[in-house]
């Protein structure tokens, strides 16, 4: 029986590998990272980036933008802690929070990004997400989304049926984050960015199943 692990705890525990993993193992995410910070709007001046982590794709933005203003919120302060490490002279406001439950504020960010965290949560959690993300942006603000996504439904459909199976193998009856990979399709993650408020969302890069789009607000 596959044991799920709670969120936190899971990258927490491979803290020492989880850099390499991403950028060695996970296809498509090496270029992704470079790619998002080719996407940071040149009038950026505060950025949010949710599920932060250790902030690889902040490694790639801050060499473009060193003075840019980041706030970062992660539910694991152990990653926190390395991403502090990295950039202790950025202007760097981390936060170990859900950001499902933190206040993002209104009209405050330039630009929003998050990278490969959103494919482990419900759709009715992300469209909730979204539309505070979509608040927090200012007027012409954006959100790049960089995510594991599948192309057939049929894919989606097999992942979140496994998950719910697998949650009462588990006797998992809480609604807390446990890792377990739950990718949407490309259509489905555009249509919530959509249903959330964004007037505009293109698909701007995809290799293997790592897919980044651009929502505009």
């Amino acid at each position: 029986m596959m044991k799920f692990e709670r969120m936190a705890d899971f990258f927490a525990d491979r803290i020492e590998m989880y850099d390499e993993h991403m950028l060695t193992e996970v296809e498509g995410c090496k270029e992704g990272y470079k790619k998002m910070a080719s996407l940071i709007p040149d009038d950026t001046e505060a950025l949010l980036d949710l599920g932060c982590g250790t902030g690889l794709e902040l490694d790639e933005i801050f060499l473009l933008y060193p003075d840019l203003k980041v706030t970062g919120i992660d539910l694991s302060d152990v990653m926190l802690g390395r991403l502090r490490d990295k950039h202790p002279d950025k202007n760097l406001s981390l936060v170990c929070a859900d950001y499902f439950e933190e206040n993002l504020g209104e009209n405050k960010f330039d630009c929003a990004v998050s990278f490969q965290t959103m494919h482990h949560f419900p759709k009715e959690k992300k469209l909730s997400l979204y539309k505070k993300i979509n608040a927090s942006l200012k007027e012409k603000g954006i959100y790049i989304e960089c995510d594991y996504m599948v192309l057939k439904q049929e894919e989606e459909n097999f992942w979140f049926s496994e998950n719910e199976r697998l949650r009462k193998e588990n006797g998992i009856t809480d609604n807390g984050y446990y890792h377990y990979d739950t990718p949407c399709t490309v259509d489905n993650q555009t249509a919530l960015l959509k249903k959330a408020g964004f007037y505009k969302v293109t698909q701007v890069f995809r290799m293997e199943n790592t897919t980044m789009l651009i929502a505009e607000k």
